[in-house]
């Protein structure tokens, strides 16, 4: 079971308490540090000293650490054009030394749109299956050719498809809870089908729509990895978890209910649960980034449990 750490900058952090937590993660012994792609805060947090981007930090951090992997949950189909999306992921990839992997969805968040004067269109699923093409053929097309889409939303003439990843293929995430067009999508295009803070339950049904629609379109329905998003609230004892719990302002019962949160005992045991239903990487959304000894708890106490 693969554990990597997921956070929401949005919600309030500088580039630098975003650098501790990455470097935290790669020193622990984490698979990888992601982060989510948004420009406003979301609930009661003051979102202070306001938003930093998600591709420039991940360029930031591709130099400053050496071992984890780098991504987002999810970038925000609206936020970039297709073509200037793959230039920059592949720039990305190559000063990270090819550690980088995209997480790329519709884009929903409509306040943060009207805040920043980004266009929010209504057909946002259409416009993300033409950027997943462009941004894999663009990256698929070999050196010396060129690429070319012409559709309803976005047209390419002859592009140079120049630069490309380090990596000979960037792996994709697709996520999310739609019963049809979303599993569709993720056998098309995936590598990573990620289902966040679902049940397990939950999980499990969006895991077997995914592995359907995978063998429908001739590939192995375990040729993609499974993954979830969960909150996480880890204690050596109640009263550490009640404080972890204050301080990200949710309920001990809620988190205990919908996330990952108790003692190391009860976190481990819940993550058996998903990995039964076939996860086998966990996202584990950290609130409160200034509490660097709660990731090393997850570490010593949790992690160490599952290898």
């Amino acid at each position: 079971m693969d554990l990597r750490i997921f956070t929401e900058p949005q919600q309030g952090a500088t580039y630098d308490t975003l650098l501790a937590v990455a470097k935290a993660t790669e020193d622990l012994g984490f698979d990888a540090f992601f982060r989510s792609d948004h420009y406003l805060r979301m609930g009661s947090a003051d979102g202070l000293p306001g938003p930093t981007d998600a591709w420039i930090t991940l360029a930031g951090l591709a130099r400053e650490t050496k071992r984890i992997r780098l991504g987002t949950l999810m970038t925000a189909g609206t936020f970039r054009l297709p073509g200037v999306l793959a230039i920059q992921v592949a720039q990305v990839d190559q000063m990270s030394g090819g550690r980088v992997e995209l997480g790329l969805g519709a884009g929903w968040f409509e306040d943060e749109h009207k805040a920043y004067g980004i266009p929010f269109p209504k057909e946002k699923f259409a416009r993300l299956e033409e950027q997943l093409a462009i941004v894999t053929g663009l990256w698929g097309t070999e050196v010396g050719q060129t690429f070319s889409h012409d559709g309803k939303h976005y047209q390419l003439t002859d592009s140079p498809a120049l630069p490309k990843p380090a990596q000979a293929k960037v792996p994709v995430l697709i996520g999310g809870h739609g019963a049809k067009r979303t599993p569709r999508l993720a056998a098309q295009y995936a590598d990573e089908f990620n289902i966040p803070f679902a049940s397990v339950e939950d999980s499990e049904r969006q895991f077997g729509r995914v592995r359907a629609a995978a063998e429908q379109a001739g590939r192995k329905g375990g040729d993609l990895v499974y993954s979830s998003a969960l909150v996480v609230c880890v204690g050596k004892d109640d009263a550490e978890v009640a404080r972890r719990a204050a301080a990200i302002g949710r309920d001990v019962d809620d988190l205990k209910a919908n996330g990952l949160a108790g003692s190391p005992a009860e976190v481990v045991d819940k993550i058996g649960r998903y990995e039964a239903i076939g996860a086998s990487r966990i996202y584990l959304q950290c609130l409160d980034l200034a509490d660097l000894d709660h990731l090393e708890i997850i570490s010593s106490q949790v992690q160490s449990q599952l290898s």
